[in-house]
């Protein structure tokens, strides 16, 4: 519980910092992803917020709430699940770079990285060569880690 209150402390200043507000149930929906450990969606962010904190908050609410916290760089959509994780730098307070997610797809543990911007560029510039503009650059790999592996 000290951990999410010195998370909350060090998240609530960078939003104000920035001219935003961390509000009463965008905190009960970072609290919940830093809580689970682990991506969701948005219908097992309500499922989670009632089970594990008694709270009950609207399916459109928390979409509302999860566009609001991947603005601010808290969290990150995993686009090949539709689903949610708390950004590893969360209390570092640098720009975001592009991140690169290593997913296991037995056991779903994920590891965040920044991918280096030239290696961004180079991406981008063999899309372009290829017929293609890079609407996303974040980068989901597959995996299988070490526990699952063995």
């Amino acid at each position: 519980m000290q951990i999410f209150e010195a998370i909350i402390g060090h998240v609530e200043k960078r939003c104000e910092a920035k001219g935003k507000r961390l509000t009463t149930q965008r905190k009960l929906v970072l609290r919940a992803l830093i809580d689970a450990n682990q991506a969701l969606s948005a219908y097992e962010l309500v499922d989670y917020c009632k089970q594990y904190f008694g709270e009950t908050i609207q399916a459109m609410s928390v979409y509302r709430i999860l566009e609001f916290l991947e603005e601010v760089h808290l969290v990150h959509k995993l686009n090949m699940s539709n689903k949610y994780i708390v950004c590893s730098h969360i209390v570092e307070g640098h720009e975001q770079g592009i991140p690169q997610f290593l997913i296991c797809s037995k056991c779903n543990k994920i590891s965040e990285k920044i991918v280096a911007p030239e290696t961004i560029t180079g991406l981008q510039s063999h899309a372009r060569q290829e017929g293609f503009t890079v609407v996303s650059p974040q980068l989901e790999i597959n995996c299988v880690c070490d526990k699952c592996g063995q």
